[in-house]
């Protein structure tokens, strides 16, 4: 019996890497470490593909936390994204825009935070079976979004509301702290959040459905 983190209910990760690994159905922890490793290195990757934007700047780094939850499960998917917040803080610069250091210089903080809880929240509905439909990855990376949203926007309105109206106005060319955080925070994220949610609402049901005729195929 080999120790696992892997999730009593599979995910992508758990169906996919034994046929192409041939590893035991169980997994082990070391498999499990891997996995937790590359889904942060893969959050840090895609948090380098940005466009520069103040004080939130646009980046790839959302889609890959909800996509290490979805494929990885909520434990070893919050697991990646705690790691990945850890190797940031530490110094290493896998934040955006090759930043690293102390969350309370970035405006963006709590969003960095609300990764861990995104990424625990698609995780638990891949292992019920959420991304196996289109509509249900959908509904799935949305609500995930909106837990990232629910930790960076009052982290966001915080660093706001300290810099001062002569920021929002100047800077922004908002006259309240409230439409500054909507315009700067959400206004400017949504489309690419619905491109995300669309995206990933074709590419995870069809992995799935790879799967399953991969399978069919070996029993045959």
């Amino acid at each position: 019996m080999s120790l696992s983190l892997a999730p009593s209910r599979p995910v992508l990760a758990d169906r996919v890497l034994p046929a192409v690994l041939r590893l035991s159905k169980g997994g082990s922890l070391a498999t499990d470490a891997a996995l937790v490793l590359g889904g942060a290195a893969l959050t840090a990757g895609l948090a380098q593909l940005y466009i520069p934007m103040w004080p939130v700047p646009m980046t790839g780094q959302t889609f890959a936390v909800l996509l290490v939850g979805t494929v990885l499960g909520s434990l070893r998917g919050s697991l990646s994204m705690a790691l990945y917040l850890v190797a940031g803080v530490a110094g290493a610069p896998v934040f955006a825009e090759h930043k690293s250091g102390s969350l309370f210089a970035l405006t963006s903080g709590g969003f960095i935070i609300g990764f861990i809880a995104a990424a625990a929240l698609v995780g638990w509905l891949a292992q019920r079976r959420w991304d196996r439909r289109i509509v249900g990855t959908i509904v799935s990376f949305v609500a995930g979004t909106a837990v990232m949203y629910a930790f960076g926007l009052p982290w966001l309105a915080a660093t706001l509301g300290n810099l001062g109206p002569s920021v929002w106005h100047d800077l922004l060319h908002y006259d309240s702290l409230g439409a500054a955080v909507w315009g700067a925070g959400v206004a400017p994220f949504l489309i690419g959040d619905a491109v995300k949610a669309v995206a990933a609402g074709l590419l995870l049901p069809g992995a799935w459905l790879l799967v399953r005729r991969a399978e069919a195929s070996k029993r045959a």
